[in-house]
């Protein structure tokens, strides 16, 4: 896989988890419509705080078994098959659920957008699950690619789109703009669908 195939599977396979509204969202949604992108780009770090220290955890853990074929495609079939199933569900709640909440009913948060970011993101079965499944497989293509340099550049290539996102959502929060409820944006979830399931059906095959 090239420099430029790699980062593309990178940014194509985490785009939804980014995109997808969770409890960090709904809370940046908040703390955004009274303190806009700064709020947004201090939640991304606070999320980062967690999710660099637990993604290099994986790859040591990866790298210390990638030399087991039987673990190899154990850990493609596993994030295979979550990239089917989360794309699948994704698909489906974009289907069924017709009134994305821009904001759900304000009440009282505690101050400090960093710690939330900390606490939403260490909090959330869903994000430990992914990095557990799907995020395995990105970490095993990284360490394939280029060791723990290719770890590195995974990274970069998906955090930005946390920043990117949570920055730009708290500023159209406090601007009043509505996102969630946008035709664009549930079109974009559902082409994100689409394609995990696609990646995930290559994983799969790839390690059988």
């Amino acid at each position: 896989m090239d420099l430029v195939n790699f980062v593309v599977t990178v940014i194509a396979v985490t785009a939804s988890g980014a995109l997808a509204p969770g409890p960090l969202t709904f809370a940046l949604l908040m703390h955004g419509s009274r303190e806009g992108a700064r709020s947004g780009f201090f939640f991304a770090i606070g999320h980062t705080l967690i999710e660099f220290p637990l993604v290099l955890a994986l790859a040591f853990g990866v790298l210390a078994t990638t030399n087991q074929p039987f673990v190899k495609s154990l850990i493609g079939i596993l994030g295979g098959a979550g990239l089917v199933t989360f794309g699948a569900f994704q698909i489906l709640e974009t289907v069924t659920h017709k009134n994305f909440t821009q904001t759900p009913r304000r009440r009282s948060l505690p101050n400090g957008s960093l710690m939330l970011g900390l606490a939403l993101t260490g909090l959330n079965p869903y994000f430990i699950l992914w990095w557990l499944t799907i995020g395995s497989v990105l970490i095993m293509q990284a360490l394939a690619f280029g060791a723990l340099l290719g770890v590195i550049l995974m990274y970069i290539s998906h955090v930005w789109m946390d920043y990117a996102f949570l920055t730009g959502l708290a500023h159209f929060a406090r601007k009043g703009v509505k996102i969630f409820g946008s035709k664009y944006y549930r079109g974009s979830l559902m082409a994100f669908g689409i394609i995990l399931i696609c990646y995930g059906v290559l994983f799969v095959l790839a390690a059988l």
